[in-house]
């Protein structure tokens, strides 16, 4: 049986007509030109890697007088730039650790002021009324003017300061550089634990539209400047070199510690066991001053069941009073350091009081 010769099927040449081979010659003078401008675009940003960029807003986008902000960060500055925002999102997330809520990104995890109601919740020990979620843009802002109220009052900084650092507009639109401004704002109030790089600043390129002409300007704008009361330096002491060189010793020195406060605040039928956690409110420190010094403090003077953190400052506070009253020197240590359990700076304290009182038979 013969076989037929298998056909090929070839598909008919569609006649292209003027219009279509016109259509072609476009696209490839398109093509060649978007190449032409990709080349360009690369030489530049070899030639000149760190010049600034306008934001491509346009002309008819600007008034007189009108302002667009770019954020700039210089290559030389970018690495400490990066462990500066590294260390405020451990921080965030430090906080936040008991409500398992983790922040990966300032810029993303901010701007609809979620996360920033449940820092200054944890932060101030206090509860924001506002809706738990909102979807719209408007109802966003509205909720972030709620939250950034209570986070100004907190830090009772006036209206135009607060505006020229941060705002509803400026927070919700992302803008790294006043969310910064905002969590430095809060470090330092609450005196977070951390050790904030000192003098990081980036630059700002604004834009401003005169005379029909867009023109910029570079602007420096410091985040961060000497730490006055973040970290504050002082000279290293015996209780540094405890901890770096003999930490097996430093059981013995609270034990010590321990003994001795007990022995006084016995008489008034109390009792600690933990340094780091049981002087962080203020109250033992003072009812322990009172001891001493032989004398009832009233109990006007601080709180006794202190419920959130600036009372737990204002006892700490009155306590250093107490203690430069009976005669010791000033306190190494902040009062904010040791409401933030800070071991170093409550053993600091205790021992001041120690090497007064230890030998008066009390």
């Amino acid at each position: 049986m013969a076989t037929s010769p298998t056909s090929t099927l070839t598909p008919k040449k569609k006649d292209e007509s003027f219009l279509d081979k016109l259509g072609g010659t476009l696209a490839r003078k398109k093509k060649a030109k978007e190449v032409s401008e990709l080349q360009e675009e690369g030489k530049h940003a070899i030639e000149a890697p760190t010049s600034p960029t306008v934001p491509d807003i346009g002309p008819e986008g600007y008034t007189l007088g009108k302002i667009a902000v770019c954020f700039m960060p210089e290559l030389s500055t970018l690495c400490v730039f990066c462990l500066f925002g590294q260390m405020l999102l451990d921080w965030i997330n430090d906080v936040l650790a008991d409500d398992r809520i983790i922040v990966k990104d300032i810029e993303e995890d901010l701007f609809d002021g979620q996360i920033l109601q449940k820092l200054i919740e944890k932060l101030a020990g206090l509860r924001v009324e506002v809706p738990e979620v909102t979807q719209s843009e408007q109802g966003q802002k509205q909720k972030l003017q709620i939250i950034l109220t209570v986070i100004n009052r907190i830090l009772q900084q006036s209206p135009p300061w607060t505006q020229s650092k941060w705002s509803v507009d400026s927070v919700h639109s992302k803008n790294l550089v006043a969310i910064l401004h905002l969590l430095v704002a809060l470090a330092r109030h609450f005196r977070a634990p951390i050790r904030l790089p000192e003098n990081v600043s980036v630059n700002l390129v604004v834009v401003t539209k005169r005379d029909g002409m867009l023109q910029p300007r570079r602007v420096a704008e410091d985040i961060t400047t000497v730490n006055e009361d973040i970290g504050a330096r002082f000279e290293r002491d015996a209780f540094d070199t405890l901890f770096d060189h003999a930490p097996d010793k430093l059981n013995l020195v609270k034990k010590t510690l321990v003994t001795f406060v007990n022995k006084q605040l016995m008489k008034i039928n109390l009792e600690v066991a933990d340094i780091e956690s049981q002087f962080h409110d203020g109250v033992h420190l003072v009812l322990l001053m009172g001891l001493l010094e032989g004398y009832f403090v009233p109990l006007y003077d601080f709180h006794l069941t202190p419920e959130d953190f600036d009372q737990k400052v204002h006892n700490v506070n009155f306590a250093f009073e107490l203690m430069q009253d009976a005669g010791l020197a000033k306190p190494k240590a902040r009062p904010e350091d040791v409401v933030n359990q800070d071991l170093k700076s409550t053993l600091r304290v205790l021992y001041n009081i120690f090497t007064k009182y230890k030998g008066q038979g009390l």
